[in-house]
């Protein structure tokens, strides 16, 4: 259950979920990567979430051989903790997050949908995050569709930050304009009371490459996202091949 990540800003990870109602279209690599080793059928599979029932038995076994490695765990990489309209997805995050906290190992959370607000009342130094690629609907309902609205996520967010909880927005996988046309700036003001922002470009999309110049606007954009963090006091990370050439932010 408990396994070292490959994804750059990650420690441990665990996925007790496989697939995703968010059905996210960008497309998710987690799908892709599930449908080619054959661990899912199809789409319409992905989007109906089965459970690793035997989560916390796993988790007993492995929190003590694995806690003095453990810096923090993510929840998560391939799937998402806290899918929108899904109880018992929740409610089999949350305890395996009070086990790894009782055992002194911190939780990193992201996810598209609600964060409840039972969070608020897990360890101090957990850290709660949220996907934000747009403010427009229209946006999500095509490349998101089951996921929680964008106000909401903010919402939820912004109740654990005001708790006094560090919190953190992924921007990633961000759209060229021929995707989808916006400025990034409003949505930076949105989440301008965050601690970390990561910023990410949209890969395994033709529609990327097809943009003329995406390299270069890709730059543009992660020197804006730079640029805001650091007149806000904000910690900020840009993803490996988001930024092409000499100085990277």
């Amino acid at each position: 259950m408990l396994y070292k990540t490959g994804v750059e800003y990650g420690d441990y990870t665990m996925n007790h979920v496989q697939g995703c109602s968010h059905g996210c279209r960008y497309p998710c690599y987690a799908f892709l990567m599930a449908k080619r080793f054959g661990n899912v059928a199809d789409y319409e599979s992905w989007c109906r979430p089965l459970l690793v029932e035997n989560t916390l038995e796993l988790l007993d076994r492995e929190i003590p051989r694995l806690r003095s490695r453990i810096k923090s765990v993510q929840l998560c990489f391939t799937t998402d903790p806290f899918m929108y309209g899904y109880e018992d997805v929740c409610v089999l995050s949350l305890a395996p997050m009070r086990r790894l906290n009782r055992a002194g190992i911190p939780c990193v959370v992201l996810s598209k949908g609600m964060l409840p607000e039972e969070l608020a009342g897990l360890g101090a130094a957990n850290t709660y995050g949220i996907t934000m690629v747009s403010l427009d609907e229209s946006y999500r309902v095509a490349h998101e569709p089951g996921a929680a609205p964008y106000a909401e996520r903010i919402e939820s967010l912004r109740r654990l930050h005001d708790a006094g909880h560090r919190t953190w927005v992924s921007m990633e996988p961000y759209p060229t304009p021929n995707i989808h046309d916006q400025e990034l700036l409003p949505i930076l003001e949105e989440v301008s009371f965050v601690d970390r922002i990561i910023f990410g470009r949209t890969n395994y999309n033709k529609a990327v490459s097809a943009y003329p110049g995406c390299k270069g606007w890709y730059n543009d954009r992660a020197g804006e996202v730079v640029s805001f963090c650091r007149s806000n006091g904000i910690d900020y990370y840009i993803k490996k091949g988001t930024w092409t050439g000499d100085g990277r932010p």
